[in-house]
């Protein structure tokens, strides 16, 4: 997936895949949605996705008629490793984002 947001070009085939995460279920579950979460080659975060009519990725088809659909959406490193703690394993995270995690 390619997206231009802010006259800078976002691609999934030339970042680097940090990790990826999708509910249960199938792609015909209303509610179903999958993301990954990429960084490109200078540094910036974003996840890409796609899912259901009942999702954040719908799409008007009609009057009153919504449709799956796909997306990408930029993120800072701290909104990044929010999204990578929710969604990925705790060894991931570290890995990506060791020096903005501190011991309890």
């Amino acid at each position: 997936m390619k997206k231009v947001i802010d006259g800078l070009l976002y691609d999934t085939q030339t970042a680097a895949l940090i990790g990826e995460y999708h509910t249960g279920g199938s792609c015909r579950d209303f509610h179903y949605f999958e993301e990954s979460l990429y960084k490109t080659p200078k540094g910036a975060y974003f996840v890409a996705g796609s899912g259901g009519p009942m999702t954040s990725y719908c799409r008007a088809v009609g009057q009153n008629e919504w449709s799956g659909g796909d997306g990408l959406r930029v993120l800072t490193r701290a909104e990044a490793l929010e999204w990578a703690e929710s969604h990925l394993k705790s060894v991931d995270v570290v890995a990506e984002f060791g020096d903005m995690i501190k011991t309890a």
